[in-house]
């Protein structure tokens, strides 16, 4: 949650840097000029920011600012790293399907870890591990681009990848 910003004569700076309701820079204004300008066409003057000297303030209505500010907050996706795990005999059908899963995570904007396990003798075949892997990614290309973030390396228990939406 966000910290409601300063309104009207809450602001306590002597001199604003004020941007009107049609995002237009006005300039370095007296807080009471600013404050006049503000009542004068029935709006809240908002301090936006106080990082700069003088803080920046806008012209705007308070209810509506809170709100797009709200809307940004939702709007924010943090990208985590979902897995598909692959397995040495794994069917055509199934790496379809694994494939139109990794397709959702990352249209949702996720990066797709790709792990493909090893048992026992299953580690003796790295070439044809990774040409499952290379299959793999090419069902996956067919249904939306990606970018390799992590090349396919051969860790303890099998190969793994980490890709992302290009």
């Amino acid at each position: 949650m966000f910290k409601k910003p300063p309104i009207n004569n809450q602001i306590r700076a002597a001199q604003v840097r004020l941007i009107d309701e049609n995002d237009q820079q006005i300039g370095v204004v007296a807080l009471k000029d600013a404050l006049e300008m503000a009542w004068s066409k029935k709006l809240d003057l908002i301090q936006v920011t106080d990082k700069v000297n003088p803080p920046v303030a806008k012209i705007a209505e308070f209810g509506k600012y809170l709100y797009n500010l709200q809307k940004k907050e939702k709007n924010v996706h943090t990208s985590e790293v979902k897995g598909i795990r692959l397995t040495y005999n794994i069917s055509p059908h199934d790496m379809e399907t694994r494939a139109a899963t990794a397709e959702k995570f990352l249209k949702k904007g996720d990066r797709v870890k790709i792990e493909l396990r090893l048992r026992g003798r299953q580690k003796a075949f790295g070439n044809l591990s990774r040409e499952k892997v290379e299959q793999f990614l090419s069902i996956l290309e067919k249904h939306i681009p990606y970018k390799v973030d992590k090349e396919l390396k051969n860790e303890m228990g099998g190969f793994n990848m980490i890709i992302s939406k290009k």
